[in-house]
């Protein structure tokens, strides 16, 4: 979606995309991804997501980069950390122990800013792009992950015609075809949800499945 469709969702406070909790996946299936201690992990369109004071606590130095200064600011003052901020070319950068956030435009991230990256990690990047958007997407993660790079990547299958995203539907033949030139591909969970999203069965859903994926970089 365009930057202003979050710039207002921000803004207006519909942000049924945050979850009020650290996210089952991260907690169950981070693990298996075997990283030492210390291991630079980023975590692109992060919101104010409490997935990462959870990355962070598990000993990891934690990047994200959010567009919204809405959601990067109230991510320090709802968890009352205070952050060091300066600005370096497009991005607003705030910064406390182990923990920095860019603000501004994920394209332009570069590997000279964002450095050297273990693991990445995408609850709701993927699937809030449209179709057209995500080879673009995948094509930055790519630049921005050297070899060896692992991704933890959830997604969501619905029938599409049945809801408007995002987020959006991205299948497994969908996420073969953007990360199989670049990233060894393993789905490692399937899970029938809709009977735990109510706000998705109010917009029609009959059919909601989250599937994690574990990627490596090639």
């Amino acid at each position: 979606m365009e930057p202003e469709f979050w710039h207002e969702r921000w803004r207006s406070g519909e942000i049924g995309f945050h979850q009020s909790t650290v996210d089952r996946n991260l907690r169950r299936h981070w693990p298996s991804l075997a990283l030492p201690k210390g291991s630079r992990v980023f975590v692109p369109l992060c919101g104010k997501s409490l997935d990462l004071l959870w990355l962070r606590d598990a000993g990891h130095s934690v990047v994200g980069v959010e567009i919204s200064a809405v959601a990067v600011e109230a991510f320090f003052a709802e968890n009352g950390i205070s952050a060091r901020r300066r600005v370096q070319g497009d991005f607003d950068i705030l910064e406390a122990e182990n923990l920095t956030l860019f603000r501004g435009d994920f394209f332009a991230l570069t590997p000279a800013l964002l450095g050297d990256v273990a693991a990445l990690y995408d609850r709701a990047a993927l699937v809030s792009w449209k179709g057209e958007q995500r080879p673009r997407y995948v094509e930055h993660v790519a630049t921005l992950t050297s070899s060896a790079a692992q991704i933890l990547l959830i997604s969501l299958e619905y029938p599409q015609a049945q809801m408007s995203g995002p987020p959006f539907c991205v299948d497994g033949a969908e996420v073969r075809r953007l990360y199989s030139p670049l990233f060894r591909i393993e789905e490692i969970a399937r899970g029938d949800i809709l009977a735990y999203e109510p706000r998705f069965r109010a917009r029609g859903l009959k059919e909601l499945f989250e599937v994690c994926y574990h990627l490596v970089r090639l």
